[in-house]
């Protein structure tokens, strides 16, 4: 079915941004002069997204109703020991569903940034980098080889390594650039160990060839060990997942990451290289499948995530964060589904909770405009009524992240649930404990959220910080809010019909149709989850209105409910919560101290480690014993030799002669 999908038009895919990220970040920078000004850079970047997401919609129509399929190599790059190194393009359900939820945010995100940066001096150079990491994404999406999946996930890495520090005068995002930095170099080298691995084994990076060895993978052993090899590479390519997707321990980096401008929260780190971890378990499903210890190492960490970073969203103050850790334990609720073989429910989880956490972020961010930049929820209040556009959807945004029934999130978090249930793996039951009490702190943090903004008593006055600015905007944060203008409410009023509907008109076609028929595979013998899902769906409105009376609406409705009142009728209650319960409050605030742990014994101990090597390997052995060690000897040497060579001849003949003596003593002695 190759034939019915062009590889010129699929290469116009990537190409199109990465286009409008050249001309915008060359011309419209002083690297180029500043030949072209901000309407020509913002026009060329957002047009190079347009032509993407037109040519990706397409793509989809393509291989949703007419079964298009491409896989085909367009470049070979080198071939090294009979192993090719390729650029080529793998398009299925699975890849045709994430360009278009890729080139849609980005489209949006790049429509919304013409009214968020306009008075920002770096206007041209975020439109280039925007526009380049919509490029990477792509690639890495579109990939048929894990050669070009390395690229595209390290392109992401360092594209968002540059939006989180956009702001490079600023101390604190300059630190969580460089911290995003570091901690994904420590899951991308279990990612290129896992790569390798296959690349060692089955002497191929093409996805196919090398899912076709899996079987011959699986009956192999890591040498020197009992340890199955396909489990060793699979929870090395994890790794690299949990670093990118922002799992548990190598979270740390995302909260921090919100120090970058809001669009690129929304762009990178709710929608699209935070879900790159997901989206390559999922492609590496067959390699997944033939290892349990693998999928349960899988479940438990996303668990982890998904319940105690909830836990930490509770307490946060900063509208960014709260949003941030909200993204954090839904990434979680994605593994969880990856470990209990729901692969297509984890994908669909990602589809959805793209569309509402963009919305989120971009809601946030409206805001934060109306507010002259102040992110601190507790000088909030009152919202409503002078951003209306920006309340009702940041509400649509939050119906769907709790799991409302009919919403987009309900249909792929309920599914979630169903699936850890069904599942028999050890791990399942604590992960199904964690994700259902995930629902209820998600709905408490996210209506915390939500009454503090938009409803109650107005505290703008009251905000101790009123008069220092906040951002790159120093106005005082008192003034009264106003509405967003048009190129900030249009996104947010496209994102939220996807947040509403997508859920509904997409849950049955891609779970329980052949939307992802050949993208991802499952033992179905084994992990029969997805079987259990099959026959307990009878529609998508007949799933829905079961959901209102099922446990997990009801511990979402408890959650709202809860934060209503803590927030709205009594307001004092959080504060003697707070008093009672210190200790566990400053474990919260500490973020389980993980960061503490990271600076204090993990870098301060690499830190004694370089000093110890420094002093011993470098200066002592290398320094003194190698290089200094040996001129000494030779010199000591020398000095010796130097004083047979007199220049007598008298003493050469004496030498001469009891050289002589001495070699025939010695061969007499030997007879």
């Amino acid at each position: 079915m190759s034939q019915n999908l062009s590889a010129p038009v699929l290469a116009a895919v990537p190409l199109a941004p990465l286009f409008g990220a050249l001309v915008a970040g060359i011309l419209g920078t002083k690297f180029g002069g500043n030949s072209i000004g901000r309407r020509a850079s913002q026009s060329f970047a957002i047009f190079g997204v347009l032509v993407a997401f037109i040519l990706s919609a397409v793509t989809l129509k393509s291989v949703a109703f007419g079964g298009a399929r491409f896989n085909e190599t367009l470049y070979t790059w080198m071939v090294v020991g009979g192993m090719k190194m390729e650029i080529g393009f793998l398009v299925d359900g699975l890849t045709a569903m994430m360009m278009c939820v890729v080139t849609f945010v980005s489209l949006m995100v790049h429509i919304y940034t013409i009214g968020y940066m306009e008075e920002d001096e770096g206007y041209n150079r975020f439109f280039s980098y925007i526009s380049l990491f919509t490029f990477s994404m792509l690639m890495l999406v579109m990939s048929n080889n894990m050669l070009q999946l390395f690229f595209g996930w390290e392109a992401v890495g360092l594209v968002s390594y540059l939006l989180i520090g956009f702001w490079y005068n600023k101390p604190t995002a300059i630190f969580a650039n460089m911290k995003a930095f570091i901690v994904n170099r420590v899951g991308d080298f279990g990612f290129i160990l896992g790569i390798s691995l296959i690349a060692a084994y089955a002497g191929t990076l093409n996805y196919a060839e090398a899912f076709a060895k899996a079987s011959e993978l699986a009956a192999l052993n890591l040498p020197g060990t009992d340890w199955m090899l396909v489990t060793v590479i699979c929870i090395c390519l994890f790794i690299g997942a949990m670093g990118k997707s922002a799992q548990f321990p190598l979270h740390v980096w995302l909260p921090d990451s919100m120090e970058g401008p809001t669009p690129i929260s929304a762009l990178i780190h709710a929608a699209t290289m935070v879900t790159a971890g997901i989206f390559m378990v999922a492609r590496m499903s067959p390699l997944f499948e033939l290892s349990e210890t693998a999928l349960n190492f899988v479940m438990l960490i996303g668990a982890i995530t998904a319940l105690f970073m909830g836990f930490l969203g509770i307490i946060q103050n900063d509208i960014k964060r709260v949003i941030a850790y909200s993204t954090l334990s839904q990434l979680g609720y994605m593994t969880v589904a990856l470990g209990a073989s729901a692969y297509s429910v984890a994908v669909f989880h990602l589809m959805t909770h793209a569309f509402f956490k963009a919305l989120l972020f971009l809601a946030a961010g409206s805001v934060i405009m109306g507010l002259h930049h102040n992110q601190d929820i507790r000088w909030m209040g009152g919202v409503r009524k002078y951003m209306p556009i920006t309340w009702i959807t940041f509400l649509v945004g939050s119906l769907a992240l709790i799991g409302t029934p009919f919403f987009s999130g309900f249909y792929s978090k309920d599914e979630i649930i169903m699936a850890v249930h069904a599942s028999n793996l050890p791990a399942s039951g604590f992960a199904y404990f964690a994700v259902m009490a995930g629902v209820f702190v998600t709905a408490f943090y996210s209506f915390r959220l939500y009454f503090l903004v938009f409803h109650g008593a107005e505290r703008y006055d009251q905000n101790p910080d009123a008069h220092h600015g906040h951002g790159h905007d120093t106005h005082a944060a008192h003034h009264d809010p106003k509405e967003s203008p048009w190129v900030v409410t249009i996104p947010l009023m496209l994102l939220a019909i996807p947040s509403l509907i997508i859920g509904y008109h997409t849950i049955g076609p891609m779970l329980f149709g052949d939307f992802f028929k050949d993208s991802i595979v499952v033992n179905a013998e084994i992990h029969k989850g997805m079987e259990v899902l099959a026959e307990e769906f009878h529609g998508a409105a007949a799933l829905a209105r079961h959901g209102f009376s099922g446990t997990p609406f009801l511990l979402a409705l408890a959650g709202v409910v809860s934060s209503y009142y803590m927030y709205m009728v009594n307001p004092a209650l959080p504060t003697a919560i707070k008093r009672s319960v210190m200790p566990l409050y400053k474990l919260l605030d500490n973020k389980y101290y993980m960061d503490w742990f990271n600076e204090n014994v993990l870098a301060r101990g690499a830190r004694g480690l370089g000093v110890v090597l420094w002093k011993v390997g470098d200066q002592t052995l290398i320094d003194g014993a190698a290089v200094n060690g040996s001129w000494r000897v030779v010199g000591m040497i020398s000095s010796v030799v130097r004083k047979f060579q007199t220049g007598f001849l008298y003493d050469y003949a004496l030498t001469m002669v009891l050289g002589i003596f001495v070699l025939m003593t010695y061969f007499v002695w030997l007879k």
